[in-house]
Parts: C-alpha cells; sequence; structure tokens
C-alpha cells in the first residue's frame, strides 16, 4: 500500500497540522489480517459495520454473537456469522462489491481495531469482506465497561423510523458518553470509528447534533471521509437494555477556534443535521457493569 490516506484525510491532516505525524502512524495501516489480529477479532462478541444506502447515507450499525461468530479466513478475507436487525438500514445495503468499514472493540482492555474491506457474498448467507486495511487504534475516550453478558437477547424489534428526534430520543443522546460513527469515500471505502466522552458531550441544538473532536491518531479517517463527502451516520447504545438508536444526516466541519473553545479540550466540532431516525429494542444483550478508570 502506497499511500493510505486519501486526498480528505491529507487535506485535513494538513489544516490540523500533523502531517508528518499521520504519515509515521500511517505505516501501521496494511491489507493482511495478522494472527494477532485474527485472535482479537474472534474472541469478539460484537462489532460496529458502516455501510451505505442507495442514497450514499452512512449507517453505523451493531452485529453480535457468540466469540468466534466473526473471524479471519486467511490473510484477506474475514467471515461474519450475523444477521441484521429486522428494520436496521444494514439489511438493505450489504450488497456484493459495496463498501463496509468495521470496528472491533474490547471495552475492559480498551483495545479496538479497524477492518476496511469490500463486500461479496456467501452462499451461508455470512458476510464475507475482503480487506483493504487493517489496523490498530489506541485506546483513548474509550470508557472501560466489564463486558458481563446477562440474560438472553429478545428479538430485535423495530421501535420506529422517523425524520425527527422525540423527547425520548433527546434525552438518551445527551446521557450518552460514547457513540459510533460511520463515514464513506464514494468509490473508495467506508470507515466505521469511535466517540467517547463525558455524558453530555453530544449537544442538540434543534435538530442538528454537535460533538467536540478531541486529539486522536492524527489520521483523520473519520473527518478526512467527511471532507470528502459531508455526511455521516451515528449509532448509539443503550448498554442495559440492548436498544439502539441509529442516525444519518449532513455533516460539517466546523474550524472555528472560538466555537470549539466553548467545549472542553476539543480541537474543533463535527455537526450532523439529522436527516432520518431509526430504534430499535434487543439489538444487543445487555451489556453491565462498568470498569474503573478514565477515557
Amino acid at each position: 500500500m502506497s499511500q493510505p490516506f486519501h486526498d480528505g484525510e491529507l487535506a485535513v491532516q494538513k489544516r490540523a497540522g500533523v502531517s508528518g505525524t499521520a504519515s509515521r502512524v500511517g505505516g501501521s495501516i496494511h491489507s493482511a489480517i495478522p494472527r494477532v489480529a485474527a485472535e482479537f477479532l474472534a474472541a469478539r462478541t460484537w462489532v460496529v459495520v458502516a455501510t451505505v444506502d442507495d442514497d450514499v447515507r452512512p449507517w453505523a450499525s451493531l452485529l453480535s454473537g457468540l466469540p468466534g461468530f466473526i473471524q479471519a479466513e486467511g490473510a484477506g478475507t474475514v467471515r461474519i456469522r450475523a444477521v441484521p436487525a429486522l428494520g436496521d438500514p444494514l439489511g438493505g445495503n450489504l450488497r456484493t462489491g459495496a463498501h463496509l468499514g468495521l470496528l472491533a472493540l474490547d471495552l475492559e482492555t480498551r483495545r479496538r481495531m479497524r477492518v476496511n474491506g469490500r463486500i461479496d457474498s456467501a452462499p451461508d448467507g455470512t458476510i464475507l469482506l475482503h480487506t483493504d486495511q487493517v489496523y490498530a487504534n489506541c485506546p483513548k475516550y474509550i470508557h472501560p465497561r466489564v463486558e458481563q453478558l446477562s440474560g438472553q437477547r429478545p428479538e430485535p424489534t423495530p421501535r420506529g423510523r422517523r425524520t425527527r428526534l422525540t423527547g425520548g430520543d433527546r434525552n438518551w443522546i445527551r446521557e450518552a458518553d460514547t457513540f459510533f460513527v460511520a463515514t464513506v469515500n464514494p468509490g473508495e471505502g467506508a470507515d466505521a470509528s469511535h466517540r467517547g466522552g463525558a455524558p453530555g458531550f453530544m449537544h442538540l441544538t434543534g435538530d442538528r447534533l454537535t460533538w467536540p473532536d478531541f486529539k486522536g491518531n492524527a489520521m483523520f479517517n473519520t473527518l478526512g471521509n467527511i471532507a470528502r463527502w459531508p455526511r455521516a451516520g451515528v449509532v448509539i447504545l443503550d448498554w442495559a437494555s440492548g436498544a439502539t438508536l441509529q442516525i444519518t444526516g449532513r455533516a460539517e466541519i466546523d474550524w472555528d477556534p472560538v466555537h470549539a473553545a466553548k467545549f472542553a479540550d476539543a480541537e474543533r466540532l463535527v455537526h450532523l443535521t439529522i436527516e432520518e431516525v431509526v430504534e430499535t429494542a434487543g439489538v444487543m444483550p445487555p451489556i453491565v457493569g462498568r470498569g474503573n478508570g478514565s477515557v
């Protein structure tokens, strides 16, 4: 891989003044799946995936299963044995040749890795992902949780698809300390990433969602994609119930330092003007318990 970053990522890195750091960090991005990464994937009980719908709107979704439901097959393919929840846009986005970004996390150890590639059909109905990019991320901003999966998961149940936030949606967003974001560079790739902060770090102004962008790994995969295609999708998990709130909309990077100064430790902001919301119950088994430590 001669150049791990596309023009949008390079432009954002340059504007943020981290081109040198990004160039060094970019050396960790490979197309093959190393053994340690394969073992990490096989131990996971859930992953985040990023896909796009027919209107090229990004959606972030969650898939879960018993350890082993996701496995590397050789150095360049990942098989996911999971079915999207009823009503999740993911079900219509799994087209052969389409891009998919995958994020795998271990909340207890705060390890995470990303796998980006293209979808292929599988005779047994599972999801095959042929890898283009495989790399680990730092543990920053991951709230440590002990993944004690409690009880059996009910069948995922759609709770509604709408174009405006409800009062319950707004409370859900304001209380969240974690969400996952999907972005895309059309024709080149999709990406799933993690965002975390203190409860309340996501702000609402009408139907515009704003979150601070903190200092990170200098790659700017998410913001680089937004620079090329100003849309994003987020999914927020209710850890106690296993329900999810998925949102997609138009995204904008706010570079104004005066605006960023209103948010503690923010270097810039991201605004998401909400276009559609999907709420689903029972997507994940409840994850109970929270470890000690800070993000």
